[in-house]
């Protein structure tokens, strides 16, 4: 119904920025909750951040004050602006949309109905 598609990882060293892109096509609304999680090998897939129909920002303890998320209104695009990178940060990076979400649960990840392929960001040392 909803096909997500993510760009921009890719290798970057330690310190550097990466901006993460993506493209949302499909049944999209403009009611959708956006949002940014990532996985490392061996690790649980975990929030990064969120925005609401809204506007309003959510993020991860880890990432808050280095990472931004932005969109647009009809919610085909979002975008993962990060800064001063390190290697805990490697991981593949997946965009996920819902339209039925409540706050409470907003950095869930079995609460999204809709993700990308993820893709990779490696950072390093």
């Amino acid at each position: 119904q909803v096909q997500l598609v993510e760009s921009g990882g890719g290798l970057v060293q330690a310190g550097g920025s990466l901006r993460l892109s993506c493209a949302a096509s499909g049944r999209t609304s403009t009611r959708f909750t956006m949002a940014w999680f990532r996985q490392a090998p061996g690790k649980e897939r975990e929030f990064v951040a969120a925005v609401t129909r809204t506007g309003y920002k959510y993020y991860a303890d880890s990432v808050k004050g280095r990472v931004t998320i932005s969109g647009n209104n009809a919610k085909d695009a979002v975008y993962l602006q990060m800064d001063s990178l390190n290697s805990e940060d490697t991981a593949v990076y997946y965009c996920a949309a819902s339209q039925s979400i409540i706050t409470s649960s907003i950095r869930t990840s079995s609460q999204y109905a809709y993700w990308g392929q993820g893709t990779q960001v490696t950072v390093s040392s």
